[in-house]
C-alpha cells in the first residue's frame, strides 16, 4: 500500500534518482489550523464579552491576539510544542478567569473589580470572612469550577492538535492565500504591539491588572491601619469650625445605626409579617413624638461608603470635610461608640473618634454569632454615666448575612411559614432557597426589633424631666431578599439595596415638627445634619436645607445611575 503521509510525499522516492526534484509539498492544512486557533480563542472571547462592555472588548481581544497568533508560528521540536501548549492553556485560562470575575462582580454588585466598592470590601475582608463567603456561595463556585475545568480540558485538547509543523519542500512557491494570511498576521501583530505600547490598554491585561489590584487593596488596608493622623486632622478641623451647643441643660443623644435592614420587611412600614411589634408598641404609646420617615433611602449599598458618607455630612471627599463625632466632642459632648462589629476599617475611621469605645464582638466575619442584645448592658451603663452631655452611638449587626446567626437559635416563627408573604413569593417564582432565606431574614428582623425597642425603652426611661433626650435609628443600607429577583444579599443594582428604615424620637422639641415630616424623602448621607440638630450643635457653615427636621429642608434626589430607571421617585 502506498505511503501517503506528508513526510512520504515530501521525500524523494526510494528508487528514484537522488537528484530528482521533490513533489509539491502540501499546504499543511492551513484552514484546519486557523479553525483550531479560532476554537482556542473562543473561550477567551466568550468571557471577555461577558466581563467587559463596549470598546473594552476590542482592547482585551487585541491583548489576547499574540497568544493566539503564536499558534501559527511553525515549531519543529517536541519541547517547543509542549512549552507552547502549556503557556497557551494557562494564558487563555487567565483571560477566562478575569472575565469570569468581572462578570460575577458586574452581575452581583454592578461594579468593576477596581471600583471603590470592591476595593473597600476586599481591603476590609480577612481570610476567615473569605472562606465563609465561599461556603455561602458554594453552589456558584462549584459550577464555575466545573466550567473552568471544562475550558482547561478543551484548550489543552485542542492545542494538542497543533502538531509539529511540516517543512516546506525546497522550491515550493507560496500560494496567494498563504501570502494573504501572512499579511493578515503582520497587521494583527502591529495592532497588538500598539495595544501593548498603550498604557491604559496594557494595564487591562490580566497578568498586569490583578497583581496591581492586589497591591491597591493592600495599600488601602495599610492606610486604614494607621488613622491617628487622619483623626487628629478631623479634630483640628472641628476646632476651627468652633461648634457650640445652643441647648441649655443636660442632653443625651442616641444614634442606633444598624446594618442591612430593608424597611419593606418592617411591619411598621406595612409588611405582611409581624416583624416589628416592639416598635409599633412604642409608636402607639408615643404618638407624634415618634416620627417614622416613610421614604428613607441610603445612597450606598455597602457598609463602608454608607457610614463614611453619614459621619462626614455627605461630603467625605471635601478638603474641609467634618466628622460628626469630632464636632460633637469639640462642642462638649462625651462620645460613646458601642459596637457589635469587629471591623478594623470602621473602628479606625469612625469608632476611635469616641471617648469611650466598647467593641462587644471580637469574632470577625459573617459567621460571628454575637447577638446585638449583648450590647444592652453597655448601653445602659452609658446612659447612667455622669456626664452633662452624652452622644451614644450603637452600631448593630442588624440583619447582616448570615441571617440565621442574627437571632437566637430556635427563635424563627416564620420557619416553613405558609402565609401571604410566602404565597406571594411562590407566585413570583421564587425558589425554595430564596423563600427560606426570606424567612430567616424576617426572623432576624423580629429579634432586631426586640433589641431596638429595648434601646428606645431604656432611652425613654433614662430621660429626666428637665433634660433633653434625642434618639435616631437608621440602617446603613438595605438588602435584597427576593424582592425583585432570585438574588439575596447586598444589591447595588436594585432599589431594595437602598431602602432603609429611619425613626426619630425626642423627649421634647423647641420647635414644632413640620407637618409633612413623616412623608419627607430622607437620605442617609444627610443624616449628620439632622443629628447635629438633635445634638443642638451649631457652627458657621451649617446647612439647614439638609436637616430633615428643619422648616427649610429642601430635598435633592441623589444621583444613582447604577439603578437606571428603577427609581423614578423617592416617595412611595
Amino acid at each position: 500500500m502506498a505511503d501517503l503521509s506528508p513526510d512520504a510525499v515530501s521525500r524523494p522516492a526510494p528508487h528514484g534518482p537522488s537528484h530528482a526534484a521533490p513533489g509539491p509539498a502540501p499546504r499543511s492544512g492551513w484552514r484546519a489550523r486557523w479553525l483550531t486557533v479560532a476554537a482556542l480563542g473562543a473561550p477567551g472571547l466568550c468571557f471577555i464579552v461577558l466581563g467587559y462592555e463596549g470598546r473594552r472588548v476590542a482592547q482585551l481581544l487585541t491583548l489576547l491576539l499574540p497568544l493566539l497568533l503564536w499558534l501559527r508560528m511553525p515549531l519543529r521540536t517536541p519541547v517547543g510544542i509542549m512549552v507552547r501548549r502549556w503557556l497557551v492553556t494557562l494564558g487563555i485560562l487567565m483571560f477566562v478567569l478575569d472575565g469570569a470575575a468581572r462578570t460575577y462582580l458586574l452581575s452581583s454588585y454592578q461594579a468593576a473589580p477596581d471600583s471603590t466598592l470592591v476595593l473597600s470590601a476586599m481591603a476590609n475582608t480577612n481570610l476567615r470572612e473569605s472562606l465563609e463567603y465561599a461556603a455561602q456561595s458554594w453552589r456558584g463556585l462549584a459550577l464555575f469550577g466545573l466550567v473552568l475545568a471544562a475550558v482547561a480540558a478543551w484548550v489543552w485538547q485542542v492545542s494538542g492538535r497543533l502538531e509539529q509543523a511540516p517543512a516546506a519542500g525546497p522550491g515550493r512557491k507560496r500560494s496567494l492565500m498563504e501570502y494573504a494570511v501572512l499579511v493578515l498576521i503582520g497587521i494583527l501583530l502591529l495592532l497588538s504591539a500598539a495595544a501593548y505600547a498603550n498604557k491604559p490598554w496594557r494595564r487591562l491585561h490580566p497578568v498586569l491588572f490583578w497583581p496591581h489590584w492586589v497591591d491597591s487593596t493592600e495599600k488601602l488596608r495599610k492606610g486604614w491601619a494607621n488613622q491617628d493622623a487622619v483623626r487628629n486632622e478631623a479634630l483640628e478641623r472641628a476646632q476651627a469650625a468652633a461648634p457650640v451647643v445652643l441647648r441649655e441643660g443636660p442632653s443625651t443623644v442616641v444614634l442606633v445605626l444598624t446594618d442591612s435592614i430593608n424597611r419593606d420587611n418592617f411591619s411598621l412600614y406595612g409588611y405582611g409579617r409581624k416583624t416589628t411589634p416592639g416598635l409599633q408598641q412604642h409608636q402607639r404609646q408615643l404618638g407624634a413624638q415618634m416620627q417614622v420617615l416613610r421614604n428613607a433611602w441610603s445612597v450606598d449599598a455597602a457598609t463602608l461608603p454608607a457610614i463614611g458618607n453619614l459621619f462626614s455630612f455627605g461630603m467625605p471627599e471635601a478638603d474641609d470635610a467634618q466628622h460628626l463625632l469630632a464636632m460633637a466632642r469639640v462642642a462638649g459632648y462625651k462620645v460613646w461608640w458601642i459596637s457589635n462589629h469587629d471591623d478594623v476599617a470602621i473602628e479606625q475611621q469612625h469608632a476611635r473618634h469616641a471617648d469611650v469605645l466598647q467593641m462587644i464582638n471580637r469574632e470577625p466575619g459573617r459567621s460571628s454569632m454575637s447577638l446585638d442584645g449583648e450590647m444592652l448592658d453597655e448601653f445602659h451603663t452609658a446612659l447612667q454615666a455622669p456626664a452633662q452631655r452624652k452622644f451614644i452611638v450603637v452600631h448593630m449587626q442588624g440583619a447582616h448575612p448570615h441571617y440565621s446567626l442574627r437571632f437566637p437559635k430556635g427563635h424563627n416563627p416564620f420557619d416553613d411559614a405558609d402565609d401571604a408573604v410566602d404565597a406571594a413569593m411562590t407566585q413570583q417564582g421564587r425558589p425554595v432557597w430564596v423563600r427560606e432565606l426570606r424567612q430567616n431574614y424576617d426572623a432576624a428582623l423580629l429579634y432586631h426589633d426586640s433589641v431596638v425597642s429595648e434601646l428606645l425603652r431604656l432611652s425613654r426611661e433614662a430621660a429626666k424631666p428637665k433634660a433633653y433626650t434625642g434618639w435616631m435609628y437608621l440602617s446603613d443600607h438595605g438588602q435584597e431578599v427576593g424582592h425583585v429577583g432570585n438574588h439575596v444579599g447586598h444589591s447595588p443594582g436594585t432599589a431594595a439595596g437602598y431602602r432603609i428604615p429611619a425613626i426619630v424620637w425626642q423627649s421634647h422639641t423647641a420647635a414644632p415638627i413640620p407637618a409633612d415630616f413623616a412623608q419627607r424623602p430622607f437620605r442617609a448621607d444627610w443624616a449628620a445634619w439632622t443629628l447635629a440638630d438633635l445634638l443642638g450643635v451649631q457652627w458657621h457653615g451649617q446647612q439647614a436645607q439638609r436637616n430633615v427636621l428643619h422648616a427649610d429642608y429642601r430635598w435633592q434626589a441623589p444621583h444613582m445611575p447604577q439603578l437606571g430607571a428603577q427609581i423614578t421617585s423617592f416617595t412611595d
